[in-house]
């Protein structure tokens, strides 16, 4: 493709861009199900150990994934592109499929987190070596001085995964009755991911090779050890840890606050009903993907540094505000209740255990029904409680969600062209996949379960601010990141080897 020429480029958006919203999709619907599968999966008698034991394995998928990258980088540095991430595509599509396999732990017990945890594992490890491939792939496509518009394209599509992981969730809720989803249905989302991925397998199977990628194996000018370069090099690992500790560290903790700790976070702590919450995280995710775009051709015009950093900026100084009016908009204790209309229904089951119902309506059209259960057995008790918000607090939650968004836009829309334009072909693959995956997959990627911790200690120490206490993981990474990343990255992009 020549320097000015946008030629198919099109075609390289579509099908890169496909197979990777796939593989998020495949990623996040677990962190999406989260609430239900730590019920499946885990033992139930101590709910608050089994939402932080799906979190768990939720993060190991996170944290291979810088295996995935090196491995899988490796392969697309010697033997190309295109068959590499073919490839993370069907071990992504499989492990998935076989995750709505596994029987719960009732019928096969530790065996079934035990698999879980494996498949996850596999699924990190895909995932590491799909987005470099889709990211290097594009950007070699794209012609010169407008790399950061059309890897924006890339960028979209983690959004995209989790918004399509959560409208597949919702589509099977409302197809299903609440005991049938309970039951069996939260397995659909991932037998449905089998058919996408077998879509978009024959879709890559007919593209071509990235040309700069043909060109260097053609002269002869591949890496025959691309790890050894780019980590034995001096030189270059200089740019590895500038691109891990100056710029993605950061990325990595604005995304998933942004969008996966968001939503984990009005789940467990606001405890807003569970449609309710993808229901205007959705909303807000539709209308902030766009931005991805916007910044992306705009890093092309001042350059990625600023971008990035303003975005980490915005997020430190605003995410303690910000979650503070989301926590205030659905706490009971500043609504008025709309006393004869609260209801208490005691039940037994068959085990003898005692459920007891509480059902509150609040003059603004909330309601919040608790649910307590003393166990016949164990001699203890466990309660839930789920809230139903107004439309008026709907549009409050979506627009507080949509401002962390658009700080996700900020820093992960610019973060493709800013790798890819660091490191030379030959080891560009394996160089930004790790820097990349350690940032977006350690950092970023163990956020919910650290965060969903620091809360769940400073509740139980009794501090009247605890649902804030989450932040300050994020906070304390992306102030790091932002003091190294305005100090020594250059906004003026002259490492460029396209």
């Amino acid at each position: 493709m020549s320097k000015t020429s946008t030629k198919g480029i099109w075609k390289v958006i579509s099908a890169s861009s496909m197979g990777t919203m796939i593989e998020w999709y495949d990623f996040y619907i677990f962190g999406s199900l989260a609430v239900v599968i730590s019920t499946k999966f885990f033992p139930s008698d101590n709910p608050t150990a089994a939402f932080l034991s799906t979190l768990a394995t939720f993060a190991a998928g996170f944290v291979v994934r810088p295996f995935g990258a090196l491995f899988f980088g490796r392969l697309g540095d010697i033997i190309g592109r295109k068959y590499t991430f073919m490839a993370t595509l069907l071990l992504m599509g499989g492990s998935t499929f076989l995750i709505g396999c596994i029987p719960s732990y009732e019928t096969i017990g530790f065996v079934a987190p035990l698999l879980v945890l494996i498949l996850r594992l596999l699924q990190g490890l895909a995932l590491g070596g799909e987005y470099g491939g889709a990211a290097t792939y594009v950007a070699e496509h794209a012609p010169a001085g407008q790399k950061g518009y059309w890897t924006s394209w890339i960028q979209t599509t983690a959004t995209v995964g989790l918004f399509i992981s959560l409208m597949v969730i919702l589509a099977t809720k409302n197809v299903l009755s609440a005991e049938a989803f309970d039951s069996w249905g939260w397995r659909v989302p991932f037998w449905v991911s089998i058919v996408m991925v077998g879509v978009s397998y024959l879709i890559r199977k007919n593209m071509d090779e990235s040309p700069v990628f043909a060109k260097a194996k053609k002269e002869g000018t591949t890496s025959a050890n691309p790890l050894k370069e780019s980590f034995g090099n001096r030189y270059n690992l200089k740019f590895v840890l500038l691109a891990l500790f100056g710029a993605t560290m950061g990325q990595g903790v604005v995304w998933y606050t942004g969008q996966f700790y968001a939503m984990s976070f009005m789940k467990t702590v606001m405890n807003v009903d569970s449609s309710q919450v993808d229901s205007l995280l959705g909303i807000a995710l539709l209308i902030g993907t766009p931005f991805f775009i916007v910044f992306g051709w705009l890093s092309d015009k001042v350059g990625r540094k600023y971008i990035m950093m303003f975005g980490m900026l915005l997020a430190i100084l605003f995410y303690r505000p910000i979650y503070k009016m989301m926590y205030n908009t659905t706490d009971v204790s500043y609504k008025t209740e709309i006393v004869d209309q609260t209801s208490q229904k005691i039940e037994k089951a068959k085990n003898n255990d005692v459920i007891t119902t509480i059902s509150k309506t609040y003059t603004d059209g909330t309601t919040y029904i608790e649910k307590k259960t003393d166990f016949a057995d164990k001699k203890k008790s466990q309660s839930s409680v789920t809230i139903n918000i107004n439309s008026g607090d709907e549009w409050t939650l979506i627009f507080l969600v949509f401002i962390q968004v658009l700080f996700v836009t900020m820093v992960y829309g610019p973060i493709a062209a800013f790798l890819v334009e660091m490191f030379p072909t030959k080891i560009r693959y394996t160089s930004m996949s790790l820097p990349y995956h350690v940032g977006n997959g350690i950092f970023g990627g163990l956020l919910p379960a650290i965060s969903t911790y620091f809360v769940t200690h400073a509740k139980a120490a009794g501090k009247s601010d605890f649902y804030l206490d989450g932040l300050w993981y994020p906070i304390i990474i992306a102030s790091i990141c932002f003091v190294i990343g305005m100090i020594y990255i250059d906004n003026k992009n002259k490492i460029n080897h396209l």
